[in-house]
């Protein structure tokens, strides 16, 4: 009875080894991509992942292609917190389906949105201007400072998808044979300028632009709708391609934006870390706040998420266990 006692006890002990270890968050990357939202994003998941959960977790600079490409052949980086998976959709749902990758959160709730912004304050003050051909109707309101019988619609730097898009759009709802000039602003620097600059100013302005970003976290702008819905097949053929001569109206496509994880770290992970990592979302206009006051503050992505973390625990506390918050606040 003795022997039964002891090797039953042993197999108790064995047993329990496998479900120790998967209490084990261990070692893992994130890749930090170049630019604000992602390098945010990827500052918190390293500070609620090691304080909140145990994990040892380094940040990897990195980039959209590369980055996800790398997670799909390699399994590194672990973890991709920030993935625009509009750039590389089919080997994405390749590797989904052959279950090399599995998605996390969908790390931008409202997606990548571009399109037309006005300013707030003449929304406001007009607010029958919540569409494309609506605003149209209107080239008074906003004049080309060099050409003021004419309205004017402030267009990105040449070869941004963006910018292209623009181009075609102007086209497709006949906005020249309306009274209006497309401007070329040249850079990144001197679209940010002129919205700021208008905005500072309380002057008139429609103007391309996207967010998340730190100029829409600064200034209140209001992206215009389009009057039709989206359509995909008219979207590859024409509205995103410059060579194409008959662009039609149409919506804008919206930039998907998921957490990718390598299924591998997922068998492996902790219950709470994956938990986390499936709820982890915020909102553009959260994000465009943040990035603004990184921005004014000349602060790294590790700056912002302390800032975050500090000011708006009502948002992240949903997304981890009481514990982890406990020991995450501690932390800060």
């Amino acid at each position: 009875m003795r022997k039964v006692l002891t090797f039953a006890a042993f197999g108790t002990a064995l047993a329990a080894v496998p479900a120790l270890a998967q209490e084990e968050c261990g070692d893992l990357s994130l890749s930090n991509m170049n630019w604000q939202s992602a390098e945010v994003l990827a500052a918190m998941d390293q500070f609620i992942l090691n304080n909140g959960y145990g994990c040892n977790a380094e940040i990897v600079a990195g980039d959209t292609v590369p980055s996800i490409t790398s997670l799909i052949e390699r399994g590194r980086p672990e973890v991709v917190p920030e993935a625009w998976i509009n750039l590389l959709p089919d080997l994405v749902e390749k590797a989904k389906a052959e279950g090399k990758i599995v998605y996390g959160a969908n790390s931008l709730s409202d997606g990548g949105q571009q399109g037309w912004f006005i300013p707030k304050y003449i929304a406001d003050a007009h607010p029958e201007i919540l569409t494309i051909p609506e605003l149209l109707k209107h080239p008074g309101l906003f004049p080309d400072p060099e050409n003021p019988d004419k309205g004017a619609i402030y267009n990105g730097q040449e070869g941004w998808g963006g910018t292209i898009v623009t181009s075609q759009m102007f086209k497709a709802y006949g906005a020249a044979d309306m009274g209006w000039n497309l401007i070329d602003t040249g850079s990144a620097a001197g679209l940010d300028g002129a919205i700021a600059r208008a905005y500072e100013n309380k002057e008139p302005i429609v103007a391309f632009y996207w967010e998340p970003t730190a100029l829409l976290g600064k200034y209140e702008m209001v992206r215009l709708q389009h009057g039709v819905p989206l359509d995909d097949a008219e979207w590859e053929r024409c509205t995103s391609n410059a060579d194409c001569p008959d662009p039609k109206p149409n919506d804008w496509k919206s930039d998907v934006v998921y957490t990718l994880i390598s299924t591998d770290f997922a068998n492996r992970a902790p219950q709470g870390v994956m938990d986390y990592l499936n709820k982890r979302s915020w909102t553009n206009e959260t994000v465009n706040k943040l990035m603004a006051w990184m921005t004014d503050n000349q602060a790294t992505g590790e700056d912002g998420a302390r800032e975050f973390l500090r000011t708006q625990p009502e948002l992240w506390e949903q997304w981890v266990t009481p514990e982890a918050a406990e020991k995450i606040k501690a932390a800060l």
